[in-house]
């Protein structure tokens, strides 16, 4: 019998056709003998559409977009959305593909909860937590995980008294450093800042995607970047290394102007990749993660590394980070899902054992 599996992309967020890409990728790559394929599509401005069953192959993101007729808005849910086509049936689990807030932040996490319908990737908790880069780092910090220093600000905050923000910025974290919102990934929004007149413009830039931004110390270290899969007892692929041609790694380095080279695995001995696996499954279990998380960190000539963050829904098409050091390490795009998938029904099973009445 095949698996019913309901895909959520699209999202009311800056991320939205990157997670077009990831819903593309996923359906070609299901083996359709095995699943039995739901497309669920959020669209820009919040409605919800169920499209029909797929049952092969789907050429462009176009084909997944389906008609605003058919939209609901969030307010008018029901259970019955996240039903298969026999309506008495619900679906096997839900397979949330989505970047970025209103969807990798933990809302619909929730909504899935609530629901009891099991579901891939991470919890709440760890989605909610994982999205909010202040958050994260906080939690880090209180774990003892090693980071660069930074600070951050709220939007009302800096505009009673934007001079004070960037004295501050000035006096605790100095240049270069760089200024991102707290809630968003795909490095939209992110500014290098080397002067005063360019932290100013930063924040603004900042501001337009978030009401809460973070401040950190730029460091001369390599980005390198390892793959943690599991629930309670996870493991890490090889690393990999991503070297920007551009200045750094921004939205338009990763999706639009190819400006980047990713090293997997990348050159390092034997003793950092120790270390680096080691802080990322301390990474993993600090924010009560499950199923995936790519982490992301600073290595320095001297053999510093530290945790820039943690990503719990990373891109995921054949091209992106996460699969590919799946890949090298030899679990293929295809396996990859189905482990995840596996993973989820796992997580709810073990859900299912915890008495709520007394």
């Amino acid at each position: 019998m095949k698996t019913k599996l309901g895909l959520l992309y699209g999202g009311k967020s800056a991320e939205h056709k990157v997670s077009l890409q990831t819903a593309l990728a996923v359906i070609n790559a299901l083996d359709h003998e095995k699943f039995e394929i739901h497309p669920i599509f959020i669209m820009e401005t919040g409605e919800w559409i169920k499209g029909p069953l797929l049952d092969g192959p789907v050429e462009t993101v176009a084909a997944l977009q389906f008609s605003r007729g058919e939209a609901l808005p969030p307010t008018a849910l029901a259970p019955t959305l996240f039903q298969a086509e026999n309506k008495n049936e619900s679906f096997d689990i839900i397979f949330p593909l989505l970047h970025g807030p209103n969807g990798e932040d933990g809302t619909v996490q929730g909504l899935l909860e609530l629901l009891n319908l099991p579901y891939v990737g991470n919890g709440v908790l760890a989605s909610s937590a994982g999205m909010d880069k202040v958050i994260m780092k906080n939690i880090f910090a209180q774990a003892g995980l090693p980071q660069v220093n930074y600070v951050w600000f709220i939007r009302s905050e800096w505009e009673q008294d934007n001079n004070s923000a960037y004295e501050k910025v000035e006096a605790e974290i100095g240049y270069p450093c760089f200024v991102k919102p707290a809630n968003l990934g795909s490095s939209v929004g992110i500014s290098k800042c080397s002067n005063r007149e360019e932290l100013v413009e930063a924040f603004k830039e900042a501001f337009q995607f978030d009401r809460k931004i973070i401040i950190e110390e730029g460091v001369i270290a390599r980005e390198v970047e390892l793959g943690v899969l599991g629930n309670d007892n996870p493991e890490c692929s090889v690393t990999g290394e991503i070297i920007p041609k551009v200045e750094f790694y921004d939205y338009k380095a990763k999706y639009e102007d190819g400006d980047t080279a990713l090293v997997i695995p990348a050159e390092i001995t034997k003793d950092e990749y120790e270390l680096l696996y080691g802080l990322a499954i301390k990474a993993f279990k600090s924010l009560d993660c499950s199923g995936l998380v790519r982490a992301d960190f600073f290595l320095t000539k001297d053999g510093k590394a530290y945790i820039n963050e943690v990503n719990t829904m990373p891109g995921f098409t054949p091209f992106s980070m996460f699969p590919l050091l799946w890949k090298h390490t030899g679990v293929e795009y295809p396996q990859l899902i189905e482990r995840l998938v596996k993973l989820g029904m796992e997580r709810y099973e073990e859900k299912q054992k915890i008495k709520y009445t007394i």
